[in-house]
């Protein structure tokens, strides 16, 4: 026999042993795959168990409950750890190609692609469908609209002459055991600079490693504009951070950790916006962060000023700069908020120099190094934050004289949640539901309120539209007594209308608009509201509204979106937080729904309630930017939780009968309300308003000038 040749039963026994190795490897990913669907579904269980609890009125005072969020925590993390064993699984079983295409095919009709997606984006505090823009859409966009080239720097050079004022900026960075080239990367983006008018003061907190300062001394000899101090004994970052400030002679200090990135243009920006902007003593610009490998990656595009959500969230803070007159007023950086010293700050100047004169910079002006150990990787990366964040808002709150209990209620999300107090002499509230038949909404609405509500003092006015039907007029008749009134109103349908008439009537303090297909989830609906809307200076109060498969319908209304106004977040699911968080924490909008809307019934009379000319569409959208604009600030909270049966007694405003009527009202409302539609101060220019893209996506172009 020929020796040099394969024995045809030894290749096929070979054979029959590597199938019956694939078949083994494909029954071990079936297994993980339903393991992981399963987790998955037992995931979402317990995030609506967990909300369910939050929601109680009990969870304020009981210790085990707040146990639980704890073990959801310990959850997350064993799903966040199934799903990366079976990602390494797949890379050693790479070579096995006939297994991998079919465990990959299985992935994807299963859906795990997308819930591995989900679940990294909701460890970011992102959503699947306003999460931040992918890095490839994201560098198209640096290179059209956020790209200097050698016209452009001469341009911003000449403009940076013609400024009227050219304050000087000092940057300050503290710095500890710095990376070397980290540092250097640090220093060379100050001295890039195309605004040549700045100081750098850097503070070395007494760091172990010699080539710290001697990178600092070099810099200093190379340009006299740096100033660098090395601290004797080790302060931690705010210790160190008011030593750079000491160093400080600038008229506006600048904040820049050791390791991060300016872009050249950073300070001119920032001197055109004081230029700009003479009422401003703080300014704040966009961000995005940066690899070690030097991508850009995961920018926030902020709102303008928003003080509700400056309390759930930090998001002044990269680039922050302040009046060096006021940081110093409000007694530098504190010792004990390490973590949080710049959260802690921000607050401290606002009790100073109030919410007016803080400016916004539309423009990404600070890239934010991605390091391991940096929480610009993960918000669980410094757990000491977490105290100091807690601490600053509520030190925050008992200066202002804010009666309010301060809580992290997504662990190292770093969103905070501030609980207002109802008024110890609670007010009371008028409930008004306009209705038309459809019994079986109205006594869902009625029942849950009844049923579900802690909140004691409130009356329920129902307004009857024309009512027929003999079910709905004989249970108006069994729930009409002390706590619910009956208003007849048998003229053509106008929702402003019904709810002027009845605000007429009302008896409370505040008004509570609400829809017949509204059903309670929270029962502390009503006090989260009501905290919200006796705060000074606040205007509608808005709730977060889920439809009946638990995906998001209001999660409140930004101007422009898809025209004249749109709902933001919509579609989302409970587990997901939005775009860097803004769909679970409380914040300002410029409008939200009145399907479940609190507000003053004196501010209501000021601004003449709902406008009669918009019997159907944005009625409420045109009263808050209203309220807007006599001075109020309105809110929108998600710690009040309804369903809602949108529109299940009304029908759809595209019916042909409808579709005339609605687009008179979109043309009155591009008429009495341009500017805010141009540019609705809670969202930034540089995320679309179109609504054949996912909200919060790159706009392409943006809605402002290119280094304007």
């Amino acid at each position: 026999m020929d020796q040099s040749r394969p024995d045809p039963k030894d290749a096929l026994d070979s054979a029959q042993r590597r199938i019956a190795a694939l078949e083994c490897q494909l029954a071990d990913a079936r297994k993980q795959s339903a393991q992981i669907e399963a987790l998955k579904r037992q995931n979402a269980k317990l995030q609506l168990d967990i909300q369910a609890l939050k929601a109680s009125s009990s969870w304020r005072i009981t210790a085990p409950l707040r146990s639980a969020s704890a073990h959801a925590g310990r959850f997350t993390h064993l799903l966040r750890a199934a799903l990366h064993t079976l990602r390494r699984q797949s890379e050693v079983r790479g070579g096995v190609l006939s297994a991998l295409r079919y465990y990959c095919a299985l992935i994807r009709r299963e859906g795990l692609r997308g819930v591995t997606g989900r679940l990294s984006r909701l460890n970011q505090g992102g959503g699947f469908a306003d999460a931040p823009p992918s890095n490839r859409r994201y560098q198209a966009w640096i290179d059209r609209y956020d790209t200097l080239d050698d016209a452009k720097r001469a341009e911003l050079r000449s403009r940076v002459e013609a400024l009227p004022k050219k304050p000087l900026i000092s940057v300050l960075v503290p710095t500890y055991n710095s990376d070397e080239k980290l540092l250097r990367e640090m220093i060379a983006s100050v001295r890039a600079q195309l605004y040549p008018h700045w100081q750098l003061c850097v503070a070395d907190d007494a760091s172990p490693d010699p080539r710290v300062a001697q990178v600092l001394t070099e810099a200093a000899a190379a340009d006299p504009r740096i100033r660098f101090v090395v601290r004797k004994q080790n302060g931690h970052i705010s210790a160190a951070s008011n030593s750079a400030l000491e160093l400080a002679d600038g008229e506006y200090v600048a904040l820049l950790d050791h390791d991060d990135i300016l872009p050249e243009h950073a300070l001119f920006m920032v001197a055109s916006y004081i230029n700009h902007h003479p009422e401003g003593r703080l300014f704040y610009s966009d961000e995005d962060k940066l690899t070690l490998e030097g991508q850009r990656t995961a920018p926030y595009f902020k709102p303008d000023w928003n003080p509700h959500l400056i309390l759930a969230q930090n998001f002044f803070s990269h680039l922050g700069v302040y009046e060096t007159a006021l940081l110093r007023e409000a007694g530098g950086f504190r010792r004990g908020f390490e973590g949080s010293q710049d959260h802690d700050l921000i607050l401290r100047c606002l009790e100073i120099a109030g919410h007016d004169c803080v400016v916004h910079i539309p423009h990404i002006l600070y890239h934010w190094r991605i390091l391991p150990g940096s929480t610009a990787q993960s918000g669980s990366e410094k757990p000491y934050a977490h105290t100091a964040r807690v601490r600053a808002v509520e030190e925050h709150l008992a200066r202002s004289g804010i009666a309010a209990s301060v809580e992290e209620p997504f662990g190292d999300a770093g969103q905070i949640r501030v609980r207002y107090a109802v008024p110890d002499d609670v007010p009371r509230v008028s409930i008004i539901i306009p209705t038309r038949d459809r019994v079986e909404l109205l006594k869902q609405c009625i029942t849950s309120v009844k049923q579900k509500t802690s909140y004691t003092n409130y009356e329920i006015i129902v307004v009857d539209n024309g009512s027929t039907e003999k079910q709905t007029l004989d249970y108006f008749s069994q729930i009409a007594g002390t706590d619910v009134r009956i208003i007849r109103d048998d003229s053509p349908f106008n929702f402003s209308a019904l709810n002027n008439r009845a605000a007429a009537d009302a008896t409370g303090e505040f008004l509570c608009l609400l829809n017949n297909d509204i059903e309670v989830i929270s029962p502390d609906w009503l006090d989260e509201l009501v905290g919200l809307a006796a705060q000074p200076g606040t205007g509608a109060v808005g709730a977060r509204l889920w439809y009946p498969n638990e995906t998001l319908q209001h999660g409140g209304v930004l101007f422009g979106l898809g025209g004249v106004a749109g709902h933001l977040h919509h579609g989302l699911h409970r587990w997901q937080q939005g775009y860097f968080g803004r769909a679970v924490v409380t914040q300002n909008l410029s409008a939200v729904t009145a399907a479940c809307l609190v507000v003053r019934k004196s501010i209501y009379e000021e601004v003449d309630g709902l406008d009669e000319e918009l019997a159907v569409a944005f009625n409420d959208v045109d009263f808050c930017a209203k309220v807007l604009k006599a001075g109020y600030r309105n809110v929108w909270t998600p710690h009040a939780e309804l369903y809602h049966h949108e529109s299940a007694s009304r029908g759809s405003d595209m019916d042909p009968d409808k579709y005339q009527r609605f687009v008179r009202e979109v043309r009155w409302m591009e008429t009495r309300w341009p500017d805010l539609i141009a540019h609705d101060p809670a969202y930034s220019p540089n995320l679309t308003l179109d609504t054949s893209m996912a909200p919060f996506s790159l706009a392409d172009p943006p809605r402002v000038g290119q280094f304007d």
